[in-house]
């Protein structure tokens, strides 16, 4: 189907129209973009710092799910929400808003497989520990996250191309922040069921089945605590819960959204602002606040960083006064003089 296009912009009506409300999520929003940056980037830093973080675990951590995907899935709709929120006009190009589509789709789809990845490391770690770190060597690790990113852009570049190939011939008004599927497909000039069904099996069944993977691995792992001492359950558990948490955040509201026929709801918007900023945001505390590794692995990284800053203060202190001490007094005077003079 040929498009047929005269849209060349979208005005967006954005998350709420009270102008004291849009100035309270200025504010808002961009304290919870910069936490999200910080805190992630931190994780990411402490990772590939620090020698005890080296497990196929912390792989997917540091590389993709937190310094890649989370912060550039909410840099695809944060940015632009806040200057939106300050602007008396939302607007955006028409191609702006395909390629925004685009990386949404991109980014959150890959965190889907990231997360159904980890998932399945889990599973090896705790089932089978004594072959886990043969099964789950750098190459296997490689070829995850290749297969992860692949998927993701294959979904992506199908939800663009369905989109981008609809007749837009008026109206421009998107009722959302963010230019999404749904929001999008309202305003074709055609009839966009077959479409919606498309983008049902694309983008629902992708979320349904990883999260039915997801569930199942999670099973197992519960079943397998049967043989194992109240320790090992203890230890064992508290290793999957922080994953159990993101899972939940991040699944529930993207089973809501794309789960079902292309609808649009009041409340969409809502719960699009939970899993595209929000969520990114509470992953890096989820992490830190669950995994005493992590948070002991933090500590040492910026205790050592602290003492060696320290440490080269006081040598460059102690420098300075050395090599002041070996000039003679006669000199040290004459210079004082010649200061003083000029």
């Amino acid at each position: 189907m040929a498009s047929t296009n005269n849209v060349t912009e979208l005005i967006i009506v954005g998350l709420f129209q009270d102008p004291e409300v849009q100035r309270a999520c200025f504010v808002v929003f961009l304290l919870v973009y910069l936490a999200t940056v910080v805190g992630n980037g931190l994780i990411v830093l402490t990772v590939n710092v620090s020698k005890s973080l080296h497990s196929p675990m912390y792989f997917f951590l540091s590389y993709l799910f937190l310094s890649f995907v989370d912060i550039c899935y909410s840099s695809v709709t944060a940015p632009k929400l806040i200057i939106d929120s300050q602007a008396k006009v939302k607007s955006i190009s028409f191609a702006g808003c395909m390629v925004q589509l685009f990386f949404c789709h991109l980014f959150g789809c890959t965190e889907i497989f990231i997360l159904t990845v980890m998932a399945y490391d889990r599973y090896v770690a705790i089932c089978k520990p004594l072959r886990y770190m043969t099964v789950m060597d750098r190459q296997v690790c490689s070829m995850l996250v290749l297969s992860c990113w692949l998927g993701g852009f294959m979904h992506s570049f199908i939800q663009t191309i369905l989109t981008v190939r609809l007749p837009f011939c008026g109206p421009n008004l998107i009722d959302h922040y963010f230019c999404d599927v749904h929001p999008l497909l309202k305003l074709a000039c055609t009839e966009t069921y077959v479409v919606g069904l498309i983008v049902i099996a694309n983008s629902g069944m992708i979320s349904l089945s990883c999260f039915v993977i997801l569930t199942g691995s999670y099973i197992v792992i519960l079943l397998s605590f049967k043989t194992r001492s109240s320790e090992g359950r203890r230890k064992a558990l508290s290793t999957c819960a922080s994953h159990i948490i993101v899972v939940i955040l991040f699944f529930v509201p993207c089973l809501f959204i794309y789960l079902r026929p292309s609808t649009t709801f009041t409340e969409d918007k809502v719960v699009a602002v939970f899993y595209t900023i929000i969520t990114p945001m509470l992953n890096p505390l989820i992490y830190t606040l669950r995994n005493m590794e992590v948070k002991n692995a933090m500590k040492r990284l910026w205790i050592e960083r602290l003492l060696d800053r320290k440490k080269r203060d006081s040598n460059m202190k102690l420098n300075g006064i050395g090599i002041a001490s070996t000039v003679p007094v006669s000199k040290r005077v004459a210079t004082d003089k010649s200061v003083i003079i000029s």
